[in-house]
């Protein structure tokens, strides 16, 4: 069973958010998503200063399976990547809440439809996984 920490919102496609004090978010991906993808071998995450929207892709994942884009789950300006996982893309598998975050984004707005861990969950119920 996937972790999913009910102090974060998701988004359909496997992303996680994290709201910080300073009002900017973290983004990465989801526990779920981790091991659906297997073991991580490459992540490319987004340059400083980058403008995003929802569901464009912002990031790459690739695993020893596939490689598969990251989808930006709000508006903004990304303000920094995770550079660290260059060297050490396994931290996505190892800790994806934590240590394994992609991006850091100042967000424009509200952000668009997001899940509760509780949504999130069904969500994985029911695709099967």
């Amino acid at each position: 069973m996937s972790k999913v920490p009910s102090d974060l919102k998701y988004t359909r496609t496997h992303e996680w958010l994290r709201t910080l004090p300073d009002g900017t978010v973290e983004v990465g991906i989801t526990d779920h998503a981790q091991h659906a993808l297997g073991d991580l071998v490459f992540v490319e995450v987004p340059e400083k200063g980058r403008k995003v929207t929802p569901g464009e892709p912002f990031a790459v994942v690739e695993s020893v399976k596939a490689a598969s884009d990251v989808y930006a789950p709000v508006t903004g300006e990304v303000i920094e990547g995770n550079a660290a996982l260059a060297n050490a893309p396994e931290a996505l598998n190892t800790d994806p809440y934590g240590g394994g975050w992609l991006a850091r984004v100042r967000p424009e707005g509200a952000p668009g439809a997001l899940l509760t861990a509780a949504e999130y969950e069904k969500l994985t119920a029911e695709e099967g996984n």
